[in-house]
């Protein structure tokens, strides 16, 4: 079956959906120490969370980049997941579905959350011909996310590592099977029409 050009793919439970984010050792470490982020982290500033592991691998480069050699997966809440779409706004203007640049302008200026479509990656991070949901929160989105909608944090560094080498060494049956279970999330057509989804 074809894929979707804009589809949130994740590991989820009927109440929670795991997101990826990558740190630097001492903000990861103690955030899944803890269950929680740390006072070292800025609430201040907009958090990107990814629901897709493999775009997470990309984007940290296996947990190699500086600044993202810590891989966290953090459980949330669906429920709080859901609100962060529910009050989104698209990070770029699209003719159409926008009425026009400015009304965009005043949404993402509002909107306490935003969310890019970026191409899914494979095993070899290399670009699919379909799209995946990075979120990305800020002012009561963070706190929401901090205070609220965690249910777990875990270190998933060595599994990065393990896939990884998996991945080097050309085993990628290996390497597919210890991939997160991601599938389709049930979002409904409401969840993401203004989103382009």
């Amino acid at each position: 079956m074809e894929e979707p050009r804009h589809r949130i793919r994740a590991l989820h439970t009927a109440s929670t959906i795991t997101v990826y984010q990558a740190y630097a050792p001492d903000i990861g470490l103690p955030a899944a120490r803890e269950g929680r982020f740390p006072a070292a982290w800025k609430r201040d500033r907009m958090t990107w969370i990814k629901p897709s592991f493999l775009w997470m691998m990309y984007r940290c480069g296996w947990g190699a980049k500086t600044g993202q050699e810590t891989v966290l997966a953090v459980e949330i809440t669906r429920d709080g997941f859901e609100w962060a779409l529910r009050h989104s706004c698209l990070s770029h203007y699209v003719r159409g579905l926008h009425p026009d640049r400015g009304t965009w302008q005043r949404q993402v200026k509002r909107a306490p959350a935003r969310v890019q479509w970026d191409p899914e990656r494979d095993l070899h991070l290399r670009t699919l011909p379909y799209r995946s949901l990075q979120l990305g929160l800020s002012g009561e989105a963070v706190r929401r996310y901090a205070d609220e909608w965690i249910v777990s944090i875990s270190d998933v560094t060595p599994l990065a590592h393990e896939i990884h080498a998996l991945v080097r060494d050309r085993d990628l049956d290996s390497a597919t099977r210890l991939l997160p279970r991601e599938s389709p999330y049930p979002s409904g057509d409401d969840l993401l029409a203004h989103l382009g989804g």
